[in-house]
């Protein structure tokens, strides 16, 4: 036994000799460093190990201390690059193609994980053109940890935004980057770390979610291992039951075969909800056909299809070849049409959906075409339906919550934003919210929590924080009414009282049926005005007009506004829409407005003595067109909190 025992220590002593520097994944060949600012590079080494960094023909020494950990600080150093660095212990390691200039940090839910990828056609031009050799992003791997902050990702890399891998840049960050990086003409590094559909309370430190009683006993039950376990094994019980086989797949002869007659299916119109086209309480499988012809120039052409957004699932068979499938209702649908698929003459086009819940169906108001170099086939109008599977309610009760680990306070600062810590960075760039619209009310304590909490992470009291207001979503409402987005845009718009922040509006810039709207460039460019402002002292506009006070003139409101640049206008030329007056019982109605230099006049003729305001108060407001000289939207308001 004491010769086991003595081999063990030797073979300990060994290994504990022979330990390499180690650097975080983060710190990488063709990073952006932050310039002009003192610079820690660390990592991990044996304990007590020399490391000495090269820079600029300089260099800087530390040592380990007992747990094998390293930092070391350069001085600042001006935008510029490609440099090579070296760090050297046991083992020497060189990092090549290495810039300095600005870092941000990019952070969100899914509007700010969007790629450029998902928008390629809007953003065709760019993706195509891409040449940014100088703007760089580090895509942060998604992960989650339930009870303590990681030290290193599980892997990441820099790219830089040239041809094909620009694909992969979230389009709003990008844009912000582009609008710096041509404006100073220094190197711009993204971090990008941003989960879809994840809650502000999430991305908060154990420490700070730890000021708010729910977060803390959530915390608590997160430690018992046995908990976690029993949480992960609750299952969301089906809402339906599934009686029969889709005969559309079961049977001998497909559905989707070019030669299968559908005499006996019914007519549909498409885009549409078949709730709203006479099936009702229908939820299941149902297939939808439509034959089109192409000319001679058209066929066997590399094409795509664009079929809208389709709730919830699809698969796509065109000339009886499976072309894609999309598993839930958000993404966009555009699928790429292999070569030698598409045919003159005669083609059929097969889309089999299933609907689990809710209107099932092609979303209205998208594009619905094939589409080549040459030509685009409009496919909307008269389709053919048949139903394949009707799922019939279950019966059984749904548990009070399924399990999500991101979800879970600090699961995703711990795994996604602790382990960048102390990355010097420029300021941070926050694009979230819709995940909370079912609390509005803590959202305010919760994002200024936030901010306080990653400024404290990196030291810096004053670190820039820009963030965007949620844009307009679901349908259009046209009379007065409560609104959970419009809520949750106060609760942003009263972050603003956090010092060094800046809000962009965008309730000019979503769309009623897509939770992700398509236009990132404004967003991205709007943040970056606000950049210009908050982080590089710039005299510009960046803000559109935010409501100031209010005063009773006779019959009318005169509501004033700060950030009206040259005055105030509208984005369409009309009068100012969306305002809505009430009296002392706040029972608002739609109201008239114009506009009188830096003011706007509300009023309405049944109220004789108005009280209070609202501007743009609805998930989605029919016509939010107030704005200033710059063009920069109004703010969403209200004056009877």
């Amino acid at each position: 036994m004491h010769k086991y025992i003595t081999v063990l220590i030797a073979i300990f002593q060994f290994h504990a000799g022979v330990a390499q520097v180690r650097l975080p994944r983060l710190v990488r060949d063709s990073m952006v460093l932050q310039r002009d600012q003192s610079l820690p590079i660390w990592g991990w080494a044996s304990p007590g190990e020399r490391v000495t960094i090269t820079h600029l023909g300089k260099k800087y020494t530390g040592k380990a201390d007992v747990s094998g950990n390293w930092k070391i600080i350069l001085p600042p150093t001006q935008a510029g690059g490609p440099y090579n660095m070296t760090i050297a212990g046991k083992n020497t390691i060189t990092l090549r193609d290495v810039l300095f200039g600005d870092v941000w940090f990019c952070s969100g839910q899914s509007n700010m994980v969007h790629q450029l990828n998902i928008h390629d056609v809007t953003y065709a031009k760019v993706i195509e053109t891409a040449n940014f050799q100088e703007i760089r992003q580090f895509l942060v791997p998604t992960g989650t940890s339930l009870t303590s902050a990681r030290t290193d990702l599980n892997g990441g890399s820099w790219t830089a935004a040239v041809g094909e891998a620009i694909r992969p840049f979230s389009a709003v960050a990008f844009f912000f980057a582009k609008q710096l990086f041509e404006k100073y003409h220094v190197p711009i590094g993204i971090i990008n770390a941003s989960v879809g559909g994840t809650p502000i309370e999430a991305w908060m430190s154990m420490e700070e979610s730890s000021f708010y009683p729910e977060l803390k006993s959530r915390l608590q039950q997160l430690k018992d291992s046995a908990f976690v376990r029993q949480s992960l094994s609750i299952k969301p019980v089906p809402d339906e039951v599934f009686p029969e086989k889709d005969p559309g797949i079961s049977g001998q002869l497909k559905w989707y075969n070019q030669g299968y007659d559908v005499g006996q299916w019914k007519k549909i119109t498409v885009p549409g909800y078949w709730e709203d086209l006479g099936h009702a309480d229908l939820n299941g499988v149902v297939w939808f056909r439509k034959d089109f012809v192409l000319d001679e120039k058209m066929k066997a052409a590399n094409g795509r299809l664009f079929l809208g957004r389709i709730v919830d699932a699809d698969e796509v068979y065109l000339n009886g070849v499976r072309i894609g499938s999309t598993t839930y209702q958000y993404p966009q649908r555009r699928y790429r049409i292999p070569e030698g698929i598409l045919k003159q003459g005669s083609n059929t086009l097969v889309v089999r959906v299933t609907n689990y819940a809710g209107k099932g169906g092609f979303v209205p108001d998208k594009q619905y075409a094939i589409c080549t170099a040459s030509d685009t086939v409009d496919i909307s109008g008269e389709w053919r339906f048949r139903v394949g599977q009707i799922f019939y309610p279950s019966g059984k009760v749904q548990p009070a919550q399924v399990f999500s680990q991101q979800s879970q306070p600090a699961a995703l600062f711990n795994a996604m934003v602790s382990p960048l810590l102390p990355y010097p960075i420029k300021g941070i760039c926050w694009y979230q919210g819709e995940s909370n619209v079912a609390r509005p009310e803590i959202y305010q304590a919760y994002q200024q929590s936030l901010i306080r909490d990653w400024r404290k992470q990196w030291k810096n009291d004053t670190l820039p924080f820009i963030f965007v207001q949620l844009p307009g979503f679901q349908s259009y409402q046209y009379l007065p009414s409560q609104s959970n987005w419009a809520m949750l845009r106060e609760a942003q718009l009263k972050s603003l009282s956090t010092p060094h922040t800046a809000m962009v509006v965008a309730i000019d810039l979503g769309e009623w049926n897509d939770i992700h709207p398509d236009n990132k460039k404004d967003v991205g460019d709007r943040m970056a005005l606000a950049a210009r402002h908050l982080a590089y002292g710039d005299t510009v506009t960046y803000s559109g007009p935010l409501f100031s006070r209010g005063e009773v003139r006779g019959s009318e409101m005169i509501i004033q506004f700060n950030h009206v640049a040259g005055g105030l206008t509208t984005l369409d030329g009309e009068p100012p829409a969306s305002f809505a007056i009430a009296g002392e019982d706040k029972k608002f109605i739609p109201a008239k407005a114009r506009i009188e230099g830096s003011k706007v006049i509300v009023w309405n003729e049944k109220i004789s003595n108005p009280v209070y305001v609202r501007y743009a108060w609805a998930d989605n407001p029919v016509q939010p067109n107030l704005c200033n000289s710059a063009n920069l939207p109004a703010s969403p308001f209200r004056t009877d909190e």
